[in-house]
């Protein structure tokens, strides 16, 4: 999926790309449960995202729903917006270059993020993998990850992440501590790229800890 700058993407395959995402990412064991919300832009102000309390290895064209970059629903539907909503639209209102988000609730995340929360960061570095993302170019680059306190209050989370992409440098992705990993992309390719990319030096982050 190119990104998206118009608002004449369609919905179909919009959402045809999200289950596949959405697939992608169980069969890794990403999102145990019905854990895991993902989304696409649509256009400018609406995106498709998965609806909550599905598992996300058996999505159906039902289980994507379209919000504006409130949150709101923009017609009538049988399906809730994930309930991280909140979470999506502040990446999406915040750069036109996000079409694409992810959230992912491996076991590394989980783990790193809950015993990485009282540094507030997890510290990716000497990965060759790195260089999958998306602006660097060698595994010298050290890649920071923030990590946020869970709540169960997503407009203030979001307000959090906002005021800390705004006083910091860029980052491809953050933790919200014993929860999980948003990461993002200009298309549904780049955000899979970052998931692949981060999920592997999160899961050798682990490893390195526990025989260290």
């Amino acid at each position: 999926m190119s990104a998206r700058q118009t608002s004449f993407a369609s919905f179909s395959s919009v959402a045809t790309e999200l289950i596949e995402l959405s697939r992608w990412c169980s069969e890794r064991g990403l999102t145990p449960a019905t854990s895991g919300n993902f989304s696409a832009r649509l256009g400018d102000d609406t995106i498709a995202i998965t609806a909550s309390g599905k598992p996300k290895g058996a999505l159906g064209l039902a289980d994507i729903v379209v919000v504006n970059l409130e949150g709101r629903l923009t017609g009538p539907s049988a399906a809730r917006p994930s309930a991280e909503t909140a979470l999506h639209c502040q990446l999406y209102r915040r750069s036109r270059e996000v079409c694409a988000v992810a959230h992912t609730h491996s076991r590394a995340a989980t783990v790193l993020s809950r015993r990485c929360a009282h540094e507030g960061y997890v510290t990716l570095a000497g990965y060759e993998v790195a260089k999958a993302l998306s602006g660097t170019t060698t595994h010298d680059d050290t890649v920071l990850l923030p990590v946020f306190v869970n709540t169960q209050d997503m407009r203030k989370l979001a307000a959090d992440v906002e005021a800390f992409m705004s006083a910091h440098p860029p980052v491809h992705g953050y933790l919200i501590a014993g929860h999980g990993l948003y990461t993002w992309g200009a298309d549904t390719t780049e955000a899979s790229r970052h998931i692949e990319a981060l999920e592997f030096m999160l899961d050798c982050a682990l490893l390195e800890r526990s025989i260290s």
